[in-house]
């Protein structure tokens, strides 16, 4: 079971079905600045770094959390 969804089988389905497929590559512009994440099976790759979560990434790149 996974800690980030306190280990509801349900949530964590759901979550899952909700991804773009591995490999898959998210571009957005940021400040005038163009940003690629690829999805991996369990996680985001972001610069040549893992990460857990979009929200993540968005912080790193703004310096901020965002909300909506």
């Amino acid at each position: 079971m996974s800690t980030l969804d306190g280990g509801n089988v349900v949530l964590r389905r759901i979550r899952a079905d909700s991804r773009p497929l591995p490999g898959t590559r998210l571009v957005r512009e940021y400040d005038g600045v163009q940003h690629v994440v690829t999805v991996r099976a369990d996680d985001f790759e972001f610069e040549g770094r893992p990460y857990r979560s979009l929200s993540a990434i968005a912080r790193h790149i703004t310096g901020t959390r965002w909300n909506g």
